[in-house]
């Protein structure tokens, strides 16, 4: 079994997934893991089980068998709030704000989930607010903001846990190249805030382009696992899945090292709201 921590930064994992469907099983005994501070792919062509693995490790979809471990405790059956109050974040690819409550009160939700003091929660709230450029919009309800205060909105929500993961589920789905540029940074940037990066999606190019790792899913079983180099250059996986032509682009952020943390958060809103619409505008 795989250590619960590593350099001490904290994993989710999950082991030996078993998902039946009647009498088909879909997932059989997959085993992932991804640790604070790392971009993981899970990839795999239609039918191969990954975006049920994915359901499960997020807590949508309970397994027939197997476990999900954050660190040493039990996640298997805790519901997506429980997983949110461990510190694990959730973007669906849908719009996903509560149309019928306030800004503030969408964020709120969330803090109050969490196990903190009230005078926290409201300074949280307000910090939130003010990196999100939230304010003239804090009041309206979900139903109506515009397409880019609703998505500011939603990934301000997100964060309010000040999660350890967030999963993301097709963040490259229907999106123009250059709005996938800002997607891919913003994965970079919470990757350096020591954030887990859980990615699922059919765009194999961008994802493997920012991964450290990725995990290929094929009949419902781990097929290869690595590298995104070791994945390009692994014959099987392009037998089964790249194809014989695939190029791999790797994108480089190591640059966003050397900026401040403050520059994801309040010491750079603008930047970050700028790419954070982007992003959330095309989920």
């Amino acid at each position: 079994m795989e250590q619960v921590q590593s350099n001490g930064r904290m994993v989710l994992r999950t082991e030996n997934l078993v998902k039946r469907y009647k009498s088909r099983t879909v997932v059989n005994h997959v085993s992932i893991d991804v640790k604070q501070g790392e971009i993981v792919g899970l990839l795999g062509p239609n039918g191969a089980g990954k975006t049920t693995t994915f359901y499960m490790t997020v807590g949508l979809v309970i397994p027939n068998e197997g476990k999900i471990f954050l660190n040493e405790q039990e996640i298997t059956k805790f519901p997506v709030y429980k997983r949110a109050q461990n510190g694990i974040g959730y973007l669906a690819q849908e719009a996903s704000i509560f149309r019928k409550m306030t800004v503030e009160d969408n964020i709120r939700s969330v803090l109050e989930m969490t196990k903190t003091s009230k005078e926290y929660q409201k300074e949280k709230l307000e910090s939130l607010i003010d990196e999100f450029g939230l304010h003239k919009v804090r009041k309206n309800l979900g139903d109506r903001l515009s397409g880019g205060e609703r998505r500011r909105s939603e990934i301000a929500r997100c964060l309010a846990i000040d999660p350890k993961f967030i999963m993301l589920d097709e963040p490259f789905a229907g999106v123009d190249p250059i709005a996938v540029q800002d997607i891919q940074e913003i994965v970079a940037k919470l990757k350096y805030k020591n954030i887990g990066i859980l990615i699922t999606d059919h765009n194999v190019d961008e994802t493997l382009s920012i991964t450290d790792r990725a995990y290929l899913l094929f009949e419902g079983k781990v097929l290869f696992q690595g590298t995104a180099q070791e994945l390009a250059e692994n014959e099987i996986v392009r037998e089964k899945y790249l194809g014989r032509d695939f190029e791999l682009k790797r994108r480089n952020f190591e640059y966003l090292k050397d900026k401040d943390d403050d520059d994801f958060g309040s010491g750079g809103a603008t930047d970050i709201i700028d790419l954070a619409s982007d992003f959330m505008s095309h989920l």
